[in-house]
């Protein structure tokens, strides 16, 4: 009980899970999970035996890796009645393929980062592949997680920024200086652009989608290969997105 009662376990299990979502489909092995989760290897372990044994973590005993459990789609479907937007998106994100051809995606904001929670890919057969379903960001990190840090009141874009330092990690381009030109930027169009800054010739456009409240809550994107993202492009597209996160802000306020 007294390692239950401590918070760190509370925070590794939390990490860990994220951890594990961030591999669906695929799943992950017990080494990848702990240095995605901050943890030691037998910690890991430990904790992800534990969770198997609850039905919140299985794995396949082939290849050793772990993936998302039974009981935490149980638990996701009765929390979705609260959380889950996809219904109201899904249209939007299928039309937004359609009119442009890239790949279109929907994420929610959960704390200090996004979650890629939708996506429909689009016509044109070059993709970029750097969102895909469950994959998780910093904020500042990509043009979900920048357009809604863009949008967050100036205290709060202060109050992430004291506590995340996303140079070390995301590199020079994603320093406290260079996030705050590109925050400047968005809110000058109202949409985010990630120029290829977390994979080569790989480009995202995205735009806020907020709550009843009036926050950014969600950011609908485009993404594709730095060809077809263009600057003569970019307005097109923004607009586009920025009608199409309109429409949805609309619909969650009804």
């Amino acid at each position: 009980m007294a390692d239950l009662d401590n918070p760190s376990v509370v925070a590794r299990v939390g990490s860990l899970l994220r951890a594990v979502g961030a591999a669906e489909p695929a799943g992950a092995s017990t080494t990848n999970l702990a240095k995605a989760a901050g943890i030691a290897r037998p910690t890991a372990h430990r904790l992800l035996t534990s969770l198997s044994g609850e039905g919140l973590i299985d794995r396949d005993m082939k290849t050793g890796r772990w993936a998302l459990g039974p009981e935490l789609y149980l638990l996701g479907a009765s929390a979705a009645n609260r959380y889950d937007i996809t219904g109201q998106a899904r249209d939007i994100l299928d039309g937004l393929a359609r009119d442009t051809g890239e790949s279109a995606f929907l994420s929610a904001r959960r704390g200090d980062e996004t979650v890629c929670v939708l996506s429909q890919e689009g016509s044109f057969p070059l993709r970029s592949h750097v969102l895909h379903e469950g994959i998780r960001f910093p904020l500042g990190v990509a043009s979900a997680g920048l357009v809604i840090l863009a949008h967050l009141p100036a205290r709060d874009v202060d109050g992430f920024f004291s506590r995340t330092a996303l140079e070390s990690t995301w590199g020079e381009m994603h320093s406290e200086s260079s996030i705050r030109r590109r925050i400047a930027a968005t809110l000058q169009s109202g949409y985010a652009v990630n120029p290829g800054l977390l994979v080569e010739g790989s480009y995202g456009i995205g735009s806020a989608v907020f709550d009843r409240s009036g926050r950014p809550a969600w950011a609908l994107s485009l993404t594709g290969v730095q060809t077809r993202f263009r600057p003569e492009r970019l307005p097109t597209l923004g607009a586009t997105l920025l009608d199409a996160a309109h429409l949805l802000s609309t619909r969650l306020r009804l």
